[in-house]
């Protein structure tokens, strides 16, 4: 039997969000956890630009579909 290998995310989730814009955000706020891990409060930044870029990206997405009529 041939062992091959399909790459799936740890996560679920993490393939969806892999095409999200806010994605440069989230790495950039894993890579301070692994260099700070003992020290989170220094990655607070990171956390607040991620979570204000997730933000507008739910805001976009909303007024994306309020834009979208059922009968169109």
């Amino acid at each position: 039997m041939a062992n091959s290998k399909i790459q799936t995310p740890a996560y679920p989730s993490a393939a969806k969000l892999a095409d999200s814009d806010c994605y440069p955000q989230y790495t950039a706020s894993l890579k301070c956890l692994e260099q700070f891990s003992s020290e989170k409060s220094k990655c607070q930044e990171h956390f607040d630009v991620y979570k204000e870029c997730k933000k507008k990206e739910r805001e976009a997405r909303l007024e994306r579909n309020r834009s979208r009529s059922l009968f169109s």
